[in-house]
């Protein structure tokens, strides 16, 4: 469910710098194609046939390009992403009913690798992820991403159109994913070698999606911080809001600065499970926080302790969400986010996505008061569940079958997404399928990033080659991009992920530690020596 990018950029400080990408290619890759190359670009417009398609666009683009990209709508504004390969953009419209379609864009790299990529969404948006396609074509990839069915990061286009829904659900991937490989063979005049997925958040979601539903799709998924059991998620993220009431002007309201405080007494209570105190939780799901220490005592300031109205807020908030009927709903928020989970889930006022899926999905009813939301609504979103949306299919034989692979990884101090939820899902697999750990290790890993935000930025060693932005080499070992694609075609699976901390999270500062995230369930543990580097730390049984 990632953020729209005006509220992730508020919550973040990513890093922004791009690496130069490797490049192994077919054609010149200095902005200076052939002029074949260009021109089979440029009549790609009038030579493809995609039903229920229109190409509005086919322009070859140099490297080196700072890409104006359209706006279709201001809430999908974004900085021009850095095009690193000379490459054939195509833009075009595709119809899935009579009143519902998407927007799509193919990037075409010159020095293709044989690798077709799809990207995913986030947030309940209609927003091409343009970085998305740049880190992917400069790595040789024929990347394509969809828009998701409509314009925009609301969710108004849902209101009275299921097939709007429908396309957001699952439709607007898939069909992509299908136009994009016909795009692609017939551009290059044959078919693509291996197909893969990059996304997080709703776009690990789509991912996750497409395991389940339609393995045949990918021949790898990276899924990060996925956006399923989706119903149950949007009605946790808009529970908070009935549990502290509005922003200062209710009794059980948490201000940030208290906030603060609790984070430094879940650090108190938690950090040294890993043996080390520095400020990271290696593994938040071994965190049984209790913050009954911080209530205030009888006479006391009340400014600088929790009143007991907030201590039950509090212990809301670590606390898994159970329907009337005791039920679980969704898991807790995981310990280690909540400072900057009070701008953005506990912050006094309704989740945004949660007011529009109920609005425009669920009740078709703009009236709908977020502040009402209960259990009788969590229950009929569930059982409604729009077109499978929840994508939390413990069954991935599809994927098994066809020796197809996934690569599931989340931020281990996620603060929109709880990171809980994602090791809840890797427990449901295992007993779905009937089979240990060891057995899954042959086409699903799941690796908990430790200090890390929702898809990116943290205290912890986030860069782990997520997408712009998050890049911290080309290795497989340090990129979970390349882990993939050395996973599928060499048959080499990564036991863990390397993340990088830059200095200021800047690259050009240097790496200020690295930390080897291990594959789920084993956890990270110090051993000694220098904490900022790997061969300090190992991974072992919880």
């Amino acid at each position: 469910m990632r953020f729209d990018k005006s509220l992730q950029c508020a919550l973040l400080n990513a890093p922004s710098v791009v690496f130069a990408a490797p490049q192994s290619a077919s054609y010149p890759t200095n902005g200076t194609a052939p002029a074949a190359f260009s021109s089979k670009c440029e009549e790609l417009a009038s030579k493809l046939h995609i039903d229920g398609g229109v190409v509005t666009t086919a322009e070859f683009v140099a490297a080196g390009t700072n890409l104006t990209v359209p706006v279709y709508d201001e809430t999908c504004a974004a900085a021009p992403p850095v095009i690193t390969a000379d490459m054939c953009r195509v833009a075009l419209n595709v119809s899935t009913s009579e009143r519902s379609g998407f927007r799509m864009e193919a990037f075409l790299p010159a020095n293709w690798t044989g690798r077709f990529l799809s990207g995913g969404n986030g947030g309940l948006n209609g927003c091409i992820s343009y970085d998305d396609l740049a880190y992917a074509v400069g790595l040789g990839f024929a990347a394509v991403g969809t828009n998701n069915g409509h314009d925009g990061t609301s969710g108004l286009p849902f209101y009275n159109n299921s097939d709007v829904v429908e396309d957001f659900a699952y439709r607007a991937l898939h069909t992509g994913v299908v136009v994009g490989k016909q795009i692609t063979e017939d551009f290059y005049g044959k078919p693509h070698d291996k197909s893969y997925y990059l996304g997080c958040s709703t776009g690990g979601r789509q991912g996750m999606k497409s395991a389940q539903d339609f393995p045949e799709d990918f021949d790898g998924i990276v899924a990060g911080a996925p956006a399923f059991a989706f119903n149950n998620l949007t009605s946790w993220s808009g529970h908070f809001y009935t549990l502290t009431g509005p922003a200062n002007s209710s009794s059980a309201f948490v201000p940030q600065s208290k906030w603060v405080q609790i984070h430094a007494d879940v650090l108190k209570q938690c950090d040294k499970l890993d043996n080390l105190e520095d400020g990271i939780l290696e593994a938040p799901l071994l965190c049984q926080y209790d913050p009954s220490g911080l209530a205030c005592a009888e006479g006391s300031n009340t400014t600088t302790c929790l009143t007991p109205e907030q201590l039950e807020t509090v212990k809301g908030v670590y606390s898994p969400l159970l329907n009337d009927a005791g039920d679980l709903v969704y898991p807790r928020l995981q310990p280690g986010a909540e400072v900057i989970a009070a701008g953005a889930i506990i912050n006094g006022q309704p989740f945004p996505y949660t007011t529009d899926w109920f609005r425009y999905a669920i009740y078709n009813d703009p009236n709908w008061d977020p502040a009402t939301l209960s259990s009788k609504d969590y229950d009929y979103a569930a059982k409604l569940n729009l077109f499978g949306i929840e994508s939390f299919k413990g069954d991935l034989s599809g994927m098994k079958d066809r020796g197809a692979k996934v690569l599931h990884w989340h931020g281990g101090a996620d603060f929109v997404i709880s990171s809980d939820n994602s090791a809840r899902y890797y427990e449901h697999v295992t007993s779905t399928m009937g089979l240990s750990s060891e057995e899954l290790d042959e086409f699903y890993r799941y690796f908990l990033v430790s200090g890390t935000g929702h898809c990116g930025g943290g205290e912890g060693a986030h860069a782990i080659g997520q997408g712009v932005g998050e890049v911290n080499g080309y290795e497989t070992s340090h990129n979970v991009l390349m882990a993939l694609v050395d996973w599928v075609e060499n048959g080499n699976a990564p036991e863990t992920l390397i993340g990088t901390k830059f200095v200021n999270d800047t690259v050009a500062l240097g790496v200020e530690f690295e930390r080897a995230h291990c594959k789920f369930p084993k956890v990270n543990q110090y051993k000694g020596g220098n904490p900022d580097v790997i061969e300090s730390w190992e991974c072992v049984d919880a």
